[in-house]
């Protein structure tokens, strides 16, 4: 059984989404809550997988000082949780450990598989909106024949990158993060499978990916990522062509 490590930070406006407030008509309000719509889809999806959701959240001494709110970022991040699924009986909540997020993301993996014992651990960001309970089982199946499993997105970024084995993590996720990551499996004979490319949101050009293929599924009555779709209709967001250019607008 795959542990889906949903790394999560507080949504605080300017400590989140602020490249997409910067590349968008969204405010830092709004990309911050975005951010959270996609997280809280994260943690639907990964709690209705054959996987274990742990959500490893950024503690307030990892958080500036600038950013810091009145409530603890843990208390934040539980609150997230719970209006995402409801009851979080089964949720297992872990502080981030490590200096930046190769860090942070090979203490967690490194941890869970050798101290711990897990099958295998996935890292997941949750800026992946399309990121579904099939995606999550499909990478999987494949982590039971593979040390490592990645799902790309544009950009050379991933969205998912599952071990079943450790590598070295520092300075894993430098970009190109799939070139990268790819190179240390190959690095320690790790065979390495994919699945299916997927859009991440975290600028303004991102939205121009991700907003016509979601219309394209809520048109087709297909699947979406529920809260990610009702904010997005909530303010209007969409892409218009002028002259052959897209742009996203709001209406």
């Amino acid at each position: 059984m795959t542990v889906i490590a949903v790394f999560a930070t507080p949504p605080r406006e300017g400590l989140v989404g602020a490249e997409l407030a910067a590349t968008s008509p969204l405010t830092e309000a709004e990309a911050a809550e975005f951010y959270a719509a996609t997280l809280k889809d994260a943690f639907l999806a990964a709690e209705r997988s054959g996987g274990d959701l742990l959500v490893n959240y950024r503690p307030d001494d990892l958080v500036p000082e600038q950013f810091h709110g009145e409530r603890s970022a843990e208390a934040e991040v539980r609150a997230l949780v719970a209006d995402a699924l409801g009851d979080t009986s089964d949720v297992r909540f872990e502080v981030q450990v490590g200096s930046t997020f190769d860090a942070r993301a090979g203490n967690t993996v490194t941890h869970l598989l050798r101290e711990e014992g897990v099958q295998s651990v996935a890292v997941v960001r949750g800026n992946a909106p399309f990121l579904t309970r099939t995606a999550i089982d499909s990478a999987a199946m494949k982590l039971r024949t593979n040390e490592v499993v990645l799902a790309p997105s544009t950009e050379g970024r991933v969205y998912y990158a599952g071990f079943t084995d450790p590598v070295d993590f520092d300075g894993a996720f430098a970009a190109p993060e799939v070139e990268t990551l790819a190179d240390r499996a190959d690095d320690v004979d790790h065979s390495l499978e994919y699945v299916p490319m997927q859009p991440v949101v975290e600028t303004g050009d991102d939205l121009l990916t991700f907003l016509p293929l979601l219309e394209s599924r809520i048109t087709a009555e297909r699947i979406v990522p529920k809260h990610t779709a009702t904010f997005v209709r909530d303010v209007g967001l969409r892409v218009a062509v002028d002259d052959g250019k897209p742009t996203v607008v709001r209406d």
